[in-house]
């Protein structure tokens, strides 16, 4: 072979080369796929639950604020009314007493217009019907507890539900393959028998405490009332047989 041809292939070799290495180190390098760890969906069933929860939460808190301002002593026994009761003596002091309890309606004061108005009767019918009417006073007072004694019973049972729901969902995600997705959904099967067992013991317990509350007090204020009328009939009886005789 001729050295000249020899050195100008040497030569185009050399240069074929230096182009073609920095071509090939410039290539971008084709990124492999990343695994994404994308969040679950939310099921129906687990915002049903929740959304209930927060719904009975709700009930329950506007049950508590409405029947500790309707159980107020004040509001049941108004105190002025007892002390008027008591310095009853006239016919002229029973109708005044009749047109405050009529003016201030209180559970209370209807009983005492009921014993008035029976006055006329013997001491035990009047008795008898101011007892029927006290039952009716009292079953307005319980207005609304029983509500959260419902509450306090169904609660921690639908947060015991959400989280079975949570562990299925959570043993579903078992049989997953691959890391990627198995990690959201046992976030969220773990989620949701938290979320649920906590609100349901939220609700439950605040109801449970108010219902056991509202309970004793209605039965200190009704055998209070039932002692203030005892009372009042019988001074309202004695001072007929005074006047009798």
């Amino acid at each position: 072979m001729n050295p000249f041809r020899a050195r100008l292939a040497s030569l185009l070799c050399f240069i074929c080369l230096t182009y073609a290495i920095p071509a090939v180190a410039s290539e971008p390098a084709v990124p492999e796929p990343a695994t994404e760890q994308t969040e679950p969906p939310k099921s129906k069933m687990e915002t049903g639950i929740i959304g209930i929860l927060i719904f009975l939460s709700v009930i329950s808190l506007g049950l508590i604020v409405e029947r500790g301002m309707a159980l107020r002593h004040e509001t049941v026994i108004p105190s002025s009314l007892a002390k008027t009761a008591n310095h009853c003596r006239t016919p002229e002091e029973l109708l005044a007493l009749r047109a405050a309890c009529n003016e201030r309606p209180s559970p209370h004061g209807r009983l005492l217009v009921a014993s008035i108005e029976h006055l006329d009767l013997p001491r035990e019918e009047n008795a008898e019907l101011l007892q029927t009417r006290a039952r009716g006073e009292v079953a307005k007072l319980e207005r609304g507890v029983v509500v959260l004694e419902i509450i306090t019973g169904i609660g921690p049972l639908l947060g015991l539900v959400g989280t079975l729901f949570g562990l299925i969902t959570l043993f579903h995600g078992m049989g997953i393959e691959g890391t990627a997705q198995q990690t959201p959904v046992f976030a969220q099967g773990i989620s949701i028998a938290l979320n649920a067992t906590l609100l349901g013991l939220v609700v439950a317990i605040p109801s449970l405490v108010a219902w056991s509350y509202f309970n004793r007090r209605i039965e200190t204020l009704a055998i209070e009332m039932e002692s203030l009328c005892d009372e009042f009939l019988r001074s309202q009886y004695q001072r007929t047989q005074h006047t009798g005789g």
